[in-house]
């Protein structure tokens, strides 16, 4: 009985993949220590788009096909995932993907652009906006990871990094990934839960693990503290059960910056409503460079 919606979810990953390759293919530059791969696609004023711990550039297909039109939009894979040569140290800090992800910038010739980090790539955004070179005139942190890197926090993030790697050490990546996924609210479809596992699938576990000490060693709020405000807006997914709404506007009050809700939609918002969620882009986008 369920096998026609089967199907019909398997020619569509099929339409997808095909669009992937065809119009948002990944492709790699050389960085001082390394190399970053990235997917591209459009011409115009950049947008960089940083994905989340469980993700990858990929992920971002449908909003990127949505933003081409009037965008040169970049999507990197961090360091140790896809193609993007992993970081040298086993405890990263936030600081030292945004040091990686400023080498991309030039390597790229991307002078201004918006920068937009969904989940723990928001982690990384704001340690960019800290301490990088001022290429990101505006700012979108989209469902933000702040991670547990607090004083007051510290119980919890040894509770996080046991479950998380502990997860890895026993499902590993393959069954992580067949996992049913908080990452969308309980209105998506199964063709976006199965683009979530597809992405997942391709996670590397080093580089994985190296994301895990991110997000249980390093403070959002410790960077924004740091960091011009001018120009970033905080969003969530209104249905977001990882990241909540509430913690979501409580950063964007603290640091009294503009906050959205993306409605009818969970953590990974932009998979879920990639339409509102390039539109909301788009207005960042449009608004006069205030730095």
């Amino acid at each position: 009985m369920n096998a026609p919606v089967a199907a019909n979810c398997a020619d569509e990953l099929k339409d997808q993949l095909a669009l992937l390759e065809g119009r948002f293919a990944e492709r790699t530059v050389e960085v001082g220590s390394g190399v970053v791969s990235y997917r591209s696609c459009g011409t115009g004023p950049a947008v960089v788009l940083l994905h989340g711990i469980s993700s990858g550039a990929a992920s971002w297909l449908q909003c990127a096909l949505k933003l081409e039109e009037g965008a040169r939009v970049i999507a990197w894979n961090a360091p140790g995932y896809g193609r993007s040569t992993p970081l040298p140290m086993t405890r990263p800090r936030a600081s030292d993907y945004a040091a990686r992800l400023q080498q991309m910038l030039q390597a790229l010739d991307v002078a201004d652009c918006v920068l937009v980090g969904h989940s723990l790539g928001a982690l990384m955004a704001a340690a960019y906006l800290a301490g990088g070179d001022g290429r990101a005139r505006r700012v979108l942190l989209a469902d933000p990871a702040q991670g547990y890197g607090a004083a007051d926090k510290r119980e919890r993030a040894r509770e996080v990094e046991q479950e998380r790697l502990g997860a890895l050490r026993t499902l590993g990546i393959d069954g992580m990934a067949r996992k049913r996924s908080r990452l969308l609210s309980e209105h998506a479809g199964q063709a976006q839960h199965d683009w979530v596992s597809w992405n997942m699938q391709w996670l590397d576990p080093a580089g994985y693990t190296q994301a895990v000490h991110l997000l249980c060693g390093d403070d959002i709020g410790a960077y924004l503290g740091a960091a011009p405000m001018r120009g970033v807006s905080v969003a969530c997914g209104a249905l977001d059960v990882v990241t909540t709404p509430e913690a979501s506007e409580g950063l964007a009050r603290k640091f009294d910056v503009p906050f959205k809700l993306v409605e009818a939609a969970g953590h990974a918002c932009y998979i879920e409503q990639p339409a509102a969620f390039a539109e909301m882009i788009r207005e960042q986008s449009a608004q006069p460079n205030q730095n």
